[in-house]
C-alpha cells in the first residue's frame, strides 16, 4: 500500500494547477436511501418534491450544468432504477450514462458507483442525492480545488462554538471554532486516491461516515472549500420546507 500511495504522490505533484485543463471527471450520485427517518409521507427523500421538482433532480441538474462534470453515475436501490430512467428522460439529464443498484450501506453504494466510472476517469465527485441545494458554484470551485490538491471536500465553517464530549455527556474538550468544518458533499478525490482509499478500507474492515475520511486515514492531506449553509441534506420533514425557502429566495434574486 505505501507504494500504491507514493505512485498517487507522484501523481499529483505532476498536476500543474497552470494548466487550467479540465481532467476527465466522473460524478457519483448516492440516491439509494430508504428514507426510513423521513416519514411515510414523503417516501425516500432522494425523491420529495422541492417546488414541485424531485429533489434528486434538482441535485442531478446542478451537476449536469458544470463543465467539469463529463458523466454522472446514479446509484439507487434496484427497486428505484426505473424512477430514476424516467426522471433522466423527462428533465433532459444527457451527462447521466448510468443508473446503477446500491450496496448494503453508503459506503459500498459509493464503491459500486466508483467501481462504474468511465476507465478515462482522472477524478471522482462523490455526492448525496438527497442534498438537492447543491449549486453548480459549489461543485466548480470543489473540483477546481481537487484538481489542485488531489482531494477536496465542500464545507461549511462553524458558526457555532463545539464541544467534544465523552460517553456520559460531559465536555472534554472545547476546539478552536476557527479550526471547526462542517464536511457536506460533493467530495472530489484523484480516482486512484479513492480507489487506494476503499479498498484499503475493505481490505482493514473500516467504515466511514464520509468518503475524505477513507483518504484521510492513508495520510492524504483533503482541502476544505466553504459552500455556505444552505448545502442542507435532507433528513427530516421540516427540511423541505427550509430547502423550498431557500430556492424561493434565489429564484427571486434571479428575477
Amino acid at each position: 500500500m505505501n507504494v500504491v500511495i507514493q505512485k498517487i504522490s507522484d501523481v499529483l505533484r505532476a498536476f500543474s494547477p497552470a494548466e487550467n485543463r479540465r481532467h476527465f471527471t466522473s460524478a457519483v450520485i448516492l440516491a439509494a436511501g430508504s428514507g426510513e427517518r423521513f416519514g411515510q409521507k414523503y417516501g425516500p427523500k432522494q425523491f420529495c418534491p422541492i417546488c414541485s421538482v424531485p429533489a434528486l433532480v434538482h441535485t442531478l441538474r446542478a451537476f449536469e450544468s458544470s463543465s467539469y462534470i463529463h458523466e454522472i453515475l446514479i446509484v439507487t436501490r434496484e427497486a428505484d432504477i426505473v424512477r430514476c430512467q424516467e426522471y433522466v428522460d423527462t428533465y433532459g439529464l444527457k451527462k447521466v450514462t448510468k443508473i446503477l443498484p446500491g450496496g448494503a450501506d453508503r459506503q459500498a453504494s459509493a464503491k459500486c458507483g466508483f467501481d462504474a466510472v468511465s476507465e478515462t476517469s482522472e477524478f471522482v465527485a462523490i455526492h448525496d442525492g438527497a442534498r438537492c441545494l447543491i449549486t453548480t458554484e459549489i461543485i466548480d470551485a470543489t473540483v477546481r480545488s481537487a484538481y489542485e490538491h488531489g482531494a477536496a471536500v465542500a464545507a461549511e465553517r462553524s458558526r457555532d462554538t463545539v464541544k467534544i464530549a465523552d460517553g456520559n455527556g460531559f465536555v472534554k474538550e472545547s476546539p478552536d471554532r476557527s479550526t471547526v468544518w462542517l464536511a457536506k458533499t460533493p467530495q472530489v478525490f484523484m480516482a486512484d486516491m479513492y480507489r487506494a482509499a476503499i479498498y484499503s478500507a475493505i481490505k482493514d474492515q473500516v467504515t466511514a461516515t464520509d468518503d475524505s475520511m477513507l483518504v484521510e486515514r492513508l495520510g492524504f492531506k483533503v482541502k476544505m472549500v466553504e459552500c455556505g449553509n444552505e448545502n442542507l441534506k435532507l433528513t427530516t420533514p421540516n427540511d423541505v420546507r427550509i430547502a423550498e425557502a431557500i430556492l424561493r429566495a434565489r429564484q427571486e434574486e434571479q428575477a
